[in-house]
């Protein structure tokens, strides 16, 4: 069983959550943050969200992440119950580095897709076997996702996580990101429609 090696009260804007690191076999700290009793829980709403510097703490209008994250943290608060893991692995598992590369590659026309193929890198390097030791460790027994990311589901199910339900994440949509999430959507198979990305886009 995997243990975590720190725990603490934690006051936010959003409400107060526990908070516990784990670090993993290179040595990377990981979060889970949880509202309420959710040892032995069924149908617990989780989040499992992957760092992202330049938007959450840059403020970047180039993706969602940090939309997903506030919204993510305010739903467990609301539901009273709930757990977000917060995994360290930067630009979809590729690094900062590589993300600002891939960046300017699509300032160029690239879109996020053909950016990461043209420096020889997987479309998605993510890994979530850190979130199943980690839901393991919390005594979770299935959760009810939030995301829009559908590799992501079949990840934990193949991990032997059950995900009894999915809730939707769009948010955090502007006329920067806009063909981002499109590209998400329509070549990557996010479960949204395109057309509601460009009507919030319109909206923002």
């Amino acid at each position: 069983m995997t243990n975590f090696y720190a725990h603490t009260r934690l006051p936010t804007e959003h409400g107060e959550f526990d908070v516990r690191v784990l670090i993993d076999a290179e040595g990377r700290e990981h979060l889970a943050l949880s509202v309420g009793d959710v040892d032995g829980g069924e149908d617990v709403l989780c989040r499992v969200h992957s760092e992202c510097l330049t938007s959450e703490v840059f403020g970047s209008l180039k993706c969602d992440c940090a939309a997903q994250l506030e919204a993510a943290l305010s739903a467990i608060q609301r539901a009273g119950r709930g757990v977000v893991l917060y995994l360290r692995q930067e630009g979809r598992g590729i690094g900062l580095g590589n993300k600002i590369r891939a960046y300017a590659l699509q300032e160029e026309g690239a879109d996020t897709l053909e950016a990461n193929r043209q420096l020889g890198l997987p479309d998605d390097a993510r890994s979530y076997d850190v979130a199943v030791d980690m839901l393991r460790a919390l005594g979770v027994v299935s959760v009810q996702l939030l995301t829009n990311n559908p590799l992501k589901i079949a990840a934990l199910e193949a991990s032997g996580v059950r995900v009894s339900g999915r809730r939707k994440l769009l948010t955090g949509v502007n006329a920067v990101n806009r063909g981002y999430l499109e590209t998400k959507a329509i070549r990557m198979g996010h479960l949204y429609d395109a057309r509601s990305v460009a009507a919030a886009a319109a909206q923002a």
